[in-house]
């Protein structure tokens, strides 16, 4: 796609490229500091091997995200497990879209595809009003907040509001959506690595050290399955 102003050009490639190049480098750091602490072996023999052990356990841990009947919280708040799919599939397609409107734009020049993002990116964005305003209205939750998590929250619903204004990639008809979302793209590049943003970089590690822990000990999986 050919853009039609120094800006927009600017935005959409070399300033995506440094902004990327910055958090692989922070990411980079963080998981050298983070691997400086091995986790300890386990001092206790196996429990229940007939049934569970640690490699089963860190792989069922690992793939609960997408088995939401495996975990108590989903099965008795599936609504809000279909707000987590929604919002987080809204994210990984606009991430794909700010290659795919520079370097592919073919890919998504389809007007159906256009309006699939569209919704998607628009289910997404309500769905993180409602999870803000569940955040300020519920006592525990705003318990547990900090700044970090409001303004990171604020600002995905923002980022995902212009990726709909963004989606259909004509900067002939106007750049002001495709610069908006460029610009805010860059930004989240360099700010995710030190906001809460960033929790999906220690997610697995989390859950892969954990729960093969609890497998050795042969309480994870319940069921061994």
């Amino acid at each position: 796609m050919l853009s039609t102003s120094p800006l927009l050009h600017f935005a959409e490639n070399a300033l995506q490229l440094i902004a990327l190049f910055f958090m692989a480098i922070a990411y980079t750091l963080k998981l050298r500091w983070i691997f400086r602490f091995p986790a300890s072996a386990d001092r206790q023999p196996p429990a229940n091997p007939a049934v569970t052990n640690g490699a089963l356990g860190a792989r069922q841990s690992l793939l609960a995200v997408a088995m939401p009947w495996t975990m108590a919280s989903t099965r008795q708040h599936p609504l809000l497990y279909v707000q987590f799919v929604i919002f987080h599939l809204a994210v990984a397609a606009s991430i794909a879209m700010s290659f795919a409107i520079p370097y592919a734009p073919q890919r998504i020049a389809d007007a159906g595809v256009i309006m699939a993002l569209q919704l998607l990116f628009l289910g997404g964005a309500a769905v993180g009003i409602v999870r803000l305003i569940r955040r300020i209205a519920d006592s525990y939750l705003r318990a547990i907040s900090s700044p970090d998590d409001y303004f990171s929250l604020i600002m995905l619903i923002v980022w995902l509001l212009s990726s709909t204004w963004a989606a259909p990639n004509h900067p002939s008809g106007g750049e002001a959506g495709l610069t908006v979302y460029f610009l805010l793209t860059a930004f989240f590049l360099v700010y995710v690595p030190f906001s809460k943003i960033s929790h999906y970089l220690y997610y697995p590690l989390a859950r892969w050290y954990l729960d093969r822990t609890l497998g050795h000990r042969g309480v994870y999986p319940l069921n061994g399955a």
